[in-house]
């Protein structure tokens, strides 16, 4: 029986954080993996897209621990989630 692919999108350690930009005010967002099991090859901690975070699948994680639902939620997540980035401004806050 084969296993079930996990979506990160879906795991408690998978957050949203904002990223600068090289304007001082602006930002982007940027998801990452609070247990840090997304690393380079360098070894320095992997950032990914804010639009991507639904596509981020692995086979076997062993910080994993599911948020939620999947299927509603990650249909729902590749529907809303915008298709590239967006530039923020902290003036808008």
């Amino acid at each position: 029986m084969a296993k079930e692919k996990l979506f990160c999108a879906n795991c408690l350690s998978c957050i949203v954080i904002r990223q600068s930009e090289t304007e001082q005010d602006k930002y982007v967002l940027r998801v990452k993996c609070v247990k840090k099991k997304w690393a380079k090859r360098s070894g320095e901690e992997k950032l990914y897209k804010y639009f991507t975070v639904a596509r981020r699948i692995v086979d076997d994680c062993d910080g994993y621990a599911e948020a939620g639902e999947l299927f509603p939620y990650i249909k729902n997540l590749r529907k809303e989630l915008p298709i590239k980035d967006e530039i923020y401004s902290t003036k808008d806050m």
